[in-house]
């Protein structure tokens, strides 16, 4: 017999899988209700983008960014990013950790009562950066 994956391990983390897809939903639906948008809106694919986009003050429009190639990986960058300084959250550090971990750090920043929106960070109605980090 041939070295093949168990059911119960195939199982096991897909339901793994599965958790951190609803933890990161969760959390995602957390940062929405804080920054005054319906938190349903997390879980509507494309839909949750465009009101992404609204939170951290990007005009809707450019979610076809999204669709061209290579520049999709430089627009979901600086929306998380813009997201990360749209809660409070700058420095290196903090748009780092929301590029490479944000299944952790969505979460953590939703479920946290001392993250709050601090307003979008582009366009005519932005916030403008603390003076020190």
């Amino acid at each position: 017999m041939e070295n093949q994956p168990s059911t119960a391990g195939i199982i096991f983390f897909l339901l793994l899988e599965l958790a951190i897809f609803a933890f990161v939903i969760a959390g995602f639906w957390k940062l929405f209700v804080k920054a005054g948008k319906p938190g349903w809106a997390a879980i509507i694919p494309i839909y949750n983008i465009i009101v992404m986009q609204e939170i951290v003050g990007r005009e809707a429009w450019k979610i076809i960014l999204l669709f061209i190639p290579l520049v999709n990986i430089y627009f979901a960058i600086t929306l998380n990013v813009s997201l990360a300084k749209s809660f409070g959250k700058y420095g290196i550090g903090n748009y780092l950790a929301v590029i490479f971990l944000g299944f952790i750090f969505i979460p953590l920043w939703g479920f946290s009562s001392e993250v709050q929106y601090q307003g979008p960070v582009e366009g005519p109605n932005q916030n403008l950066a603390p003076a020190a980090y």
